[in-house]
């Protein structure tokens, strides 16, 4: 979700950030058989296989996903929305259903409720080509592009567009679903930063969550949808201050340093949950309520291009669990709602020397 949106190529080699291509100075993954053990996850199953596939997300019948997908080999251009049937088989010979437009670029998408329909953002309105990437800057940054032309759709499981839930001047995107059906989240600068907002199912109601100077998105509900997980960014300094805002007027941002926050839908009670330093994002809850999974690059060294997913109490308490150890890029996670499965993209097939750069989705039983 821009992501939520991270081109995940670029991930791996700006983050520092979120999404260049220099694949060779990439930390090297553990190979120790103990330390590659995973034993939350069982029977791991691969279900994309090429190109970027990220942010896959469940139905709330447990029985589909709805996820982006960016391969250029395959005529997709840019972030297109995709649906994964988890009763069918998929192979390397799947061919998945478009739920998108095929125009312009989309992001974060989610399942309604009755799972006949998903909401997703997309740039289709403003122009059917791909809104083009930012380069990095004079830091050699990586830049998220804020594209204002962003707004949110619903769309049934043909691809057709049933409703726009957004008209706003600017970005509005990232979008997700309360467990309970009632309620959106989703990130807007419709006031001027990077900020949360609510809306009821239907579009209506919208307030704002968030207040404070940075971004704030990826944002998702906890099981009992009464309170948010997201990622956010607090520059500190004058000169911090001074260079997000400069970004933003822009319609950029620079998503190097993250770290983990919780909320009630109203916005009251923010804590921060993570104080790890460097990327931390991609939360989402465990199905209990009390912890919270993530991606995280805390722990590499170097230009911190090894994504690990952690998990961490829900209050910040206590240690942090590493929950992979293989390959150097595992995010996106999400629990199943019946809570034994968990979703995840990671790099840990691919030929490390001819497709390092592909990320697929992987599903996985989840033992405690």
């Amino acid at each position: 979700m821009n992501k939520k949106t991270f081109i995940l190529p670029a991930i791996l080699l700006a983050f520092t950030a979120c999404n260049q291509k220099n694949a060779s100075t990439a930390e090297t993954p553990q190979t120790d058989t103990v330390k590659n053990q995973e034993p939350h996850l069982q029977n791991i199953r691969q279900l994309t296989y090429g190109g970027d596939n990220a942010e896959a997300y469940f139905s709330f019948n447990n029985q589909m996903l709805t996820y982006q997908k960016y391969q250029p080999s395959k005529g997709i251009l840019c972030d297109q929305m995709y649906l994964i049937d988890l009763n069918a088989t998929n192979d390397t010979n799947t061919e998945h259903t478009l739920l998108s437009t095929g125009k312009g670029r989309t992001t974060c998408s989610y399942f309604m409720p009755g799972d006949s329909t998903i909401l997703y953002a997309s740039t289709h309105l403003a122009s059917a080509d791909c809104p083009p990437e930012p380069e990095p800057d004079k830091q050699h940054r990586y830049l998220w592009a804020i594209y204002p032309s962003f707004d949110i759709f619903i769309a049934d499981l043909k691809g057709n567009i049933k409703k726009q839930l957004t008209n706003h001047e600017g970005y509005d995107a990232e979008a997700t679903v309360s467990p309970d059906g009632k309620m959106i989240v989703f990130t807007s600068t419709r006031d001027g930063d990077l900020d949360l907002y609510t809306m009821d199912i239907d579009g209506k109601n919208i307030k704002r969550v968030t207040h404070e100077l940075g971004y704030d998105g990826g944002a998702f509900f906890s099981p009992d949808s009464k309170k948010l997980v997201f990622r956010a960014s607090r520059p500190q300094t004058d000169e911090e201050k001074t260079e997000y805002k400069e970004l933003l007027k822009n319609n950029l941002v620079a998503p190097t340093n993250m770290e983990i926050y919780t909320c009630n839908v109203d916005g009251s009670d923010l804590k921060q949950i993570t104080k790890l330093g460097k990327a931390n994002w991609a939360p989402f809850y465990h199905p209990s309520g009390e912890k919270i999974i993530f991606s995280s690059n805390h722990h590499s060294t170097g230009r911190g291009y090894n994504f690990q997913l952690f998990m961490i109490n829900a209050d910040g308490t206590g240690e942090v669990e590493q929950i992979t150890n293989k390959s150097i890029f595992n995010a996106f996670p999400m629990f199943s709602p019946d809570g034994k499965k968990l979703i995840f993209s990671s790099n840990r097939n691919s030929d490390s020397t001819k497709h390092r750069e592909n990320t697929d989705l992987f599903i996985a039983n989840w033992q405690e």
